[in-house]
């Protein structure tokens, strides 16, 4: 994947966290469930985080398609 494509998705990614944490639509719902209710939210921001660090970390990512060299 291009540097570009990666920036890209990684914005794509934090939109779609921020849009789901400042939804009132969740799986689990903070009305009925209180703190306990936030979880859902925390993970789903906790997952964007990860993504997009690993999206824009740097590192090249080793292709599982290539053989090893033929002696």
């Amino acid at each position: 994947m291009s540097s570009r494509r990666k920036t890209v998705a990684a914005v794509l990614v934090a939109v779609a966290a921020v849009v789901y944490g400042a939804s009132p639509i969740d799986i689990i719902p903070e009305l009925l469930t209180g703190p306990l209710g936030l979880t859902d939210d925390f993970a789903v921001v906790l997952g964007a985080g990860f993504t997009v660090w690993k999206l824009l970390s740097g590192r090249p990512r080793v292709s599982q398609k290539s053989a090893p060299p033929a002696v």
